[in-house]
């Protein structure tokens, strides 16, 4: 029984590890590059400290790339970055750091908190992290304190049935 408790202890503890954020895992030269944010229309409210992009929006910030139908940017009073990304789906990208393997995301609505460095997939939310996915209807990542979480609905408004949470964790070489 030990080993069993064990063995679920591990295993959850590797599922956690795949929802670093991508903040944590991307390349750290990202953050040193210029963002570029392509959109059919943009909106700045200075008085809100707010931005807003519509339409086939593309950031691409080094080899992170975001893709949304709308993605909000706005700055708190202390300077920190927030963002919520809006799509069917919203995704993002990025390379690892030091690895050619990508951490790849996707949700109906991606929200970033950059004073509590916390990532939100709501609806329909999956992580794909080299070959490891855990898909759920909501993902978070905090990222100061390492921890993440993923959760389903209690049910599936389509079906009725229970939603459930799904990892798939592929064997290591």
């Amino acid at each position: 029984m030990k080993n069993l408790n064990k063995k679920i202890i591990s295993k959850y503890l590797f599922v956690s590890l795949i929802f670093f954020s991508v903040l944590a895992f991307g390349e750290k030269a990202d953050r040193e590059k210029p963002i570029e944010i392509v959109a059919d229309t943009m909106l700045v409210d200075d008085s809100k400290n707010t931005s807003t992009y519509e339409g086939d929006v593309i950031l691409t910030q080094g080899t992170l790339i975001i893709k949304a139908d709308t993605l909000i940017v706005r700055e708190d009073k202390q300077g920190f970055q927030h963002s919520t990304s809006i799509g069917k789906p919203t995704t993002f990208k990025q390379k690892m750091e030091g690895s050619e393997k990508f951490i790849e995301g996707k949700a109906l609505r991606i929200e970033y908190d950059g004073h509590m460095d916390k990532i939100h997939l709501y609806k329909n939310a999956e992580v794909k992290r080299g070959d490891d996915i855990v898909v759920g209807d909501y993902i978070t990542y905090d990222a100061s304190a390492e921890v993440a979480q993923a959760m389903s609905s209690k049910n599936d408004s389509s079906s009725g049935k229970k939603s459930r949470t799904k990892a798939i964790i592929k064997p290591k070489d």
